[in-house]
């Protein structure tokens, strides 16, 4: 409806799109309703987003050597104390036939049996909003839970936004990376490198990033083990004979690969018993320590090892001011710290007008500075 008014009263509106003085501007419900009547169910918000994105590229604006990936939430128009409690199946990762593949040819090669396929389909209860159903419960801490969607994006060093996509808040990020990247790719250009934040470092996104031929940049992330106890870090992995030698100098050995994909080494614990840094070591009551290691863990720790390179502790420190600084410009100034539509369909059309809009913002700048004398 405010549209609307602007139209009615705003000159350069109506010279823009070509109506004159006297003419009448359509009434704000035929507006309205052509969202759901002409707009429903098509990708002309996409295609508007990315006809911007083009312009941008031709001018030379764009820089997609470096894919900064992130997502931020928007609080969803539903009251958070409106729910059913919902058993729903969980969603098979993409990857997972690959990683169940990759399990029994090494339990296989560890002369251990394949594992039969899983037939039993895992369920989990979640909290559903009786408003808006496709949005997800999100808690962030004790003070802040809420319906919400999770807005996962994808902007080059120069802060234009590349690629978006939108699920609901209990989505986790690395679930939706590939979707991401691989619409940087197919609408955009292959990066060089891509950034992202913990959330974002797992065996598998590492793997296939690396398999791409594209640099990981991943973040530091501090271990989960309970103060004053030996980390993981504390024993070396011995990859010839497979296994992990402790700082005592004894030996972990392979015991088998789970259906998860972690291979479990196990200590002697004839040997553990009277070993002076037991309590440092592990809780377990017959003294045996187990260290778990994912078939896909060397690409992780190859991430690791290039975190410490000057490279990518430059492009790391970009993101607070490439893709933090989109979030905050589109919360700030674009109104998205919350929604007034419901379901995903609208709100993939508001995310791509909001980064069109900011990315058309940034086109006209940067255009109008490049036609200023030096």
């Amino acid at each position: 409806r405010q549209t609307i008014k602007e139209i009615e009263t705003n000159v350069a509106y109506r010279w823009f799109l070509g109506y004159g003085f006297s003419e009448k501007i359509p009434h704000f419900s035929t507006f309205g309703k052509n969202y759901v009547r002409r707009f429903k169910d098509t990708d002309l918000f996409e295609q508007i987003f990315y006809r911007i994105l083009k312009e941008a590229m031709t001018k030379g604006f764009v820089d997609p050597s470096v894919a900064f990936i992130d997502s931020t939430h928007v609080k969803a128009s539903a009251n958070k104390k409106k729910f059913d409690k919902k058993v729903v199946r969980v969603e098979a990762r993409s990857y997972q036939a690959q990683l169940d593949e990759e399990i029994n040819v090494d339990r296989e090669e560890h002369g251990k049996k394949p594992f039969p396929p899983q037939e039993k389909e895992e369920t989990k209860e979640i909290k559903s909003s009786t408003t808006d159903p496709e949005s997800g419960y999100y808690v962030k801490d004790e003070r802040e839970k809420s319906f919400a969607y999770s807005f996962h994006t994808a902007c080059d060093a120069n802060g234009f936004v590349l690629a978006s996509h939108v699920t609901g808040a209990n989505v986790h990020d690395s679930r939706v990376f590939t979707d991401v990247l691989d619409k940087v790719m197919e609408k955009v250009a292959k990066p060089n490198a891509v950034a992202a934040d913990a959330g974002y470092k797992t065996p598998f996104i590492a793997k296939y990033v690396t398999d791409l031929d594209i640099l990981p940049v991943l973040p530091y992330t501090r271990p989960r083990t309970p103060k004053g106890y030996l980390k993981k870090r504390d024993f070396a992995f011995d990859e010839h004979y497979d296994c992990y030698i402790c700082p005592e100098g004894q030996t972990l050995s392979y015991r088998t690969t789970t259906r998860d994909g972690y291979r479990q080494y196990a200590s002697d614990p004839k040997q553990c018993r009277d070993c002076p840094l037991l309590s440092m070591c592990t809780q377990s009551q017959n003294h045996m320590k187990l260290i778990h290691r994912h078939v896909w863990e060397g690409y992780l720790e190859e991430a690791d090892h290039l975190r410490h390179t000057p490279q990518n502790k430059e492009i790391y420190a970009k993101r607070k001011e490439t893709i933090e600084r989109v979030f905050a410009d589109a919360k700030e100034k674009h109104g998205m710290r919350w929604t007034t539509l419901r379901g995903l369909g609208k709100l993939s059309m508001q995310a791509m007008l909001t980064f069109a809009a900011m990315n058309l913002k940034k086109l006209a700048s940067w255009a109008w500075k490049s036609l200023k004398p030096a």
